[in-house]
Order: structure tokens, then sequence, then C-alpha cells
């Protein structure tokens, strides 16, 4: 069942959270899929601006449907990632998307409020859930990039401001990670304080995390010991940052660079243990396999597992309540 995340974000608040992963083909749909019908918890099946330009719109909203189809057990929201505004009013009118996030933070303050409202307005005819940005989260992440010195924290004051006068459904917030494999450096973790702050401005608004993927160690050493060139030192956000994350109001973990740490691990192993094989399915297989296997544990630690039946049960009965 596809339903908005604003359904789902009240029964989260405090006690567990959605996974929001990005997917760009076939075999990460699917993989997602099955991982889920194995922990039995809700998510959001992201797709990004970037990679409706890469698959084409209109085949990866075929496949969400198909998925929609097959996995009738499953209770999943369809988010559009980093949308500007053309894109959040295309994905909207596509009539499977809902979600959207409007992603105007590198506006200034009263032009992200502008066009988040005008966005907000929109979608909530449809009944869409809308998700903004206000600080700068730092890194790249398709065509994103923001250096660290352009990088900023959201301030909580300015932050209540925002969605009081935007209407928003959920709040992602810069709190010291980034996008990329590259979240912190040294001693740097994610700024918990911060977000406390945020989290005593902004009583119950659900608020986001993006890059916020584990980035493994593993699955970097094993990538270059089959020819990638990864920096050793990239690291993540940690399963006990994550959390004290959850207690302090995130409802939605944003996770894209474990799935391509994964890809690139799987790949390389695979053409290197067989060079003379042509059948790209076979890793393709693989990779569907282990992604699932990825989901499963990220649902424990995101305590989403196990959480589908109860809430599916919650949302049918408030359909026909």
């Amino acid at each position: 069942m596809i339903v908005p995340p604003a359904r789902l974000y009240p029964e989260a608040q405090g006690i567990f959270a959605l996974g929001a992963y990005s997917v760009n083909n076939l075999e990460q749909i699917r993989g997602l899929l099955l991982g889920h019908r194995e922990a039995q918890a809700p998510f959001l099946l992201a797709i990004s601006r970037r990679a409706r330009e890469y698959a084409g719109p209109r085949f990866l909203e075929a496949l969400v449907r198909v998925a929609e189809h097959e996995f009738p057990d499953l209770l999943f929201a369809v988010h559009l990632d980093h949308g500007d505004e053309a894109s959040c009013v295309d994905a909207i009118t596509s009539g499977i998307f809902t979600s959207v996030m409007i992603d105007a933070a590198h506006e200034s303050f009263a032009e992200n409020i502008a066009i988040t409202r005008r966005v907000v307005a929109y979608a909530h005819i449809h009944g869409v859930s809308v998700e903004a940005e206000l600080g700068r989260i730092g890194g790249k992440e398709d065509d994103l990039e923001v250096s660290e010195n352009g990088a900023f924290l959201t301030d909580p004051q300015q932050a209540a401001e925002f969605v009081e006068r935007t209407g928003i459904d959920s709040l992602a917030v810069a709190v010291g990670t980034s996008h990329g494999a590259y979240k912190f450096r040294g001693q740097q973790g994610l700024r918990l304080d911060q977000l406390a702050a945020l989290r005593a401005a902004l009583p119950g608004v659900p608020l986001v995390l993006h890059g916020a993927s584990g980035v493994s160690g593993e699955e970097i050493a094993r990538a270059n010991a089959a020819g990638a060139q990864l920096d050793t030192t990239a690291r993540g956000v940690s399963g006990e940052e994550i959390a004290r994350a959850i207690s302090s109001g995130v409802v939605k973990i944003n996770i894209d660079t474990d799935a391509r740490l994964l890809w690139q691990r799987v790949h390389r192993e695979y053409f290197r243990d067989f060079p003379a094989e042509l059948d790209f399915r076979k890793p393709g297989e693989i990779f569907m396999r282990e992604y699932a296997s990825f989901v499963v544990n990220k649902s424990l630690e995101l305590g989403s597992s196990g959480r589908t039946p109860l809430l599916a049960k919650v949302i049918r009965g408030g359909l026909h309540g």
C-alpha cells in the first residue's frame, strides 16, 4: 500500500524512523522490496530528480506501479528527493508520488519560503506530503554539490518561523551530516546538541536527516580489493548516532551512499572473479539479494522492523473511519 509519509510520521515520532532509500533502476527497487517484505518495515522509495532524468520518469513510475501490485503487503511512500519547483509539480501531477521534497535551501530565506509555500499549496490539494530543507547540507549527490565552506547548520528559531509560514509536513535539517561517502572527517560526528535545540524549537514537527548512510568500512575495503580507489577514511553515521537522532524527533533517514557502495563492490568482485562472463544479470541477482539483506539489517537499526502490519491496520482504519 502506497501512502503519504505524513500518515506514518506521527506513529514514528520518538520511537523509530523510516528509511528513505534512493533508487535508480530495477535491481535497486526489487532488492528494496524484497528486503522490506522480510523486515515487515514501512519505508520511503525515493527517486531523485537526477534518477528521473537517467531512467526516464515514466519508466520508474511504471516500476513503482508494478511494485505496488506485486508487493501488496508492503507499506511505503513514493518520494521525490531534492526536487525543484517544476519537478515537484510534475511528480505530484503524475499521481504516483505521495511525497515531494522541495529543495530551495540555496535561495534566500524569504525566497525559500515563497517557493515552498507554492509547492505545499499544490501538493496538499492532491494529498501529497511536502518536505523542505533549511540550512545547507554539504557534500555531493547527483548534480547537487555544496562545499564544506558553503554548508551551515539549521537555526532553530528560523526553522520555527519557516515551518509556521510554509505549512510543510517535515523539515530536513543540517546537523553536521553531508551527502556522499565522506560524512565526517577526524573526530566529527552528528551535532546532537543542534538536533536537541531544533527539537525544542519544533515540538512535534517531523525532522529528516539527509546524508545518513552508514558507509561500511568493510564494503570500501572489499571494493578496493576488487579495483576501486575509495578513500578508506570515509565514515558515515553510526547506529548509536541514529538511535539518538530518533529519540530527538528524526522520523526519516535518507540512505543512498550505502547502496552505491554495495553496487560497486558486488559488480567489481563479480567481474574480477569471472572476467569472461557476459551475463550482467548474474551480478544483478547477487546485488538484489545482498541489498535485501542490507535493508533487513538497516530496518532493525532504525527500529522500523516488524511495524508494517500494525501500521497498515491503523491506516486502513483511518481510511474507513
